[in-house]
């Protein structure tokens, strides 16, 4: 129990740090906007950290074809001495493509795929709605006919004619 409250006493001083902290260092902190707005120099950092972060979130925000890792990995390869560049590790890079998730992989057959499993599901419930349909219809037809039978000619012959409700009447029974 006396750790568990460590842990919360804890818990809360990291928080108040955190708190105390960000306010000190936060980008929105007075004495950091008076600084920018005096200094060049942080004021162009500034600036190209925002376009950095402009850049980074239109690069999340769109698919890229799968030939941007070749395009970064020629360019960065271009970058480094003459030496490096003849590598034949750096020839690899320049050639180099991501592997497809498996789901774009295989993302050309999933509507054929969809459409076998539709099929076959519907082919299922047909077959069992069909044959529990004809059984259903069958022994309510048997049922009838039986009745009929009574009525007509007494429940004795029925029940000789139809001995079983579930049973069909045999082809070569007289």
């Amino acid at each position: 129990m006396i750790v568990i409250n460590r842990n919360n006493k804890c818990k809360r001083i990291r928080g108040w740090l955190n708190k105390a902290i960000n306010r000190r260092f936060d980008p929105d902190a007075q004495w950091l906007q008076k600084h920018i707005a005096h200094c060049p120099r942080c004021q162009r950092r500034f600036v190209s950290y925002g376009k950095v972060n402009l850049a980074i979130s239109a690069i999340k925000s769109q698919p890229q074809k799968l030939d941007l890792l070749m395009c970064a990995n020629a360019q960065t390869i271009d970058v480094l001495k003459h030496s490096l560049r003849r590598a034949r590790k750096a020839g690899e890079l320049k050639t180099i493509q991501p592997e497809p998730k498996l789901l774009e992989k295989y993302s050309r057959y999933s509507s054929s795929a969809i459409n076998v499993a539709a099929c076959m599901a519907i082919m299922l419930l047909t077959k069992f709605g069909v044959f529990s349909s004809m059984n259903m219809c069958q022994t309510q037809g048997q049922k009838v006919i039986k009745k009929y039978y009574a009525n007509r000619i007494g429940d004795d012959l029925a029940d000789e004619i139809f001995p079983n409700k579930h049973l069909l009447p045999s082809s070569n029974s007289q």
